[in-house]
């Protein structure tokens, strides 16, 4: 499979997947049609499907007028977002497999950002829209800290650490930044910035990232660190250090960074 990153809006990314033996394709959730049709044209595949990771309008706005330019789209969801994400015709719940060309995958039911985002899953590839972002996560809209504590650390973060991570939006820069407020020693967060503004200089994207690198650097996977805990402890020595706890606390100060 082929997978091709398409900036979008200001800062989204879309993803067109393609099927080697097929010339079928997928997208991930176009925030608008024109960039997608045009990269679906220019590599001479046949967009067969949608996948929506949520409903908000930045990962579903490109839905219709895709659907105008190529009929019969198979447009997954989340079967809690029946009704939310234009033209849905696929409502996955548990079990449900992904599918276009030749190619099989699965989700990831991952509530937090919102109550259906999902991760789609094709072996080592992941498709994680606004849950888990390089060095961070969506904020909370319609879900709880416990929530996206689990869609992280225990659904996302029990794939192997080889699995590539294709976020929804280019904030790794500021991610990091935040990550290093919080966990300054952290001399891997230091290399991971210090070539993250390389690339971005260069004109070039950060996605995706890998696990074993978010294990690292991300601080919504790293609530158990004692760094992390003496940061939240010298703001607020009453600080509760259970995990879910502490991942409350660097979202809420996230959300202010």
């Amino acid at each position: 499979m082929e997978i091709i990153t398409i900036p979008c809006l200001q800062d989204n990314f879309a993803y067109l997947l393609i099927c080697n033996k097929t010339k079928q394709a997928a997208v991930v959730d176009p925030s608008e049609a024109a960039p997608v049709k045009t990269t679906v044209e220019e590599h001479g595949v046949e967009l067969t499907t949608i996948l929506n990771t949520h409903h908000h309008w930045d990962h579903v706005d490109g839905n219709k007028e895709l659907s105008e330019y190529f009929p019969n789209l198979s447009i997954y969801g989340h079967d809690s977002d029946r009704g939310r994400i234009p033209g849905q015709t696929e409502f996955l719940k548990s079990g449900d497999e992904v599918c276009f060309g030749e190619q099989t995958g699965s989700f990831l039911h991952n509530p937090g950002h919102t109550s259906g985002a999902i991760t789609y899953v094709f072996g080592k590839f992941a498709f994680t829209g606004d849950t888990m972002f390089a060095a961070g996560c969506g904020r909370l809209f319609e879900g709880t800290a416990a929530q996206m504590h689990d869609s992280l650390n225990l659904q996302i973060g029990s794939l192997a650490d080889e699995t590539e991570l294709y976020f929804g939006h280019e904030y790794t820069e500021a991610n990091l930044r935040f990550a290093l407020s919080v966990e300054a020693g952290n001399t891997e967060i230091e290399k991971k910035l210090t070539t993250v503004r390389a690339l971005r200089a260069e004109g070039r994207f950060s996605t995706p990232t890998t696990l074993a690198e978010e294990r690292k650097t991300n601080p919504f996977l790293r609530c158990t660190s004692t760094e992390i805990h003496s940061t939240l402890q010298t703001k607020d020595p009453k600080q509760d250090l259970a995990e879910k706890m502490v991942f409350k606390t660097l979202r809420e100060l996230k959300d202010k960074f």
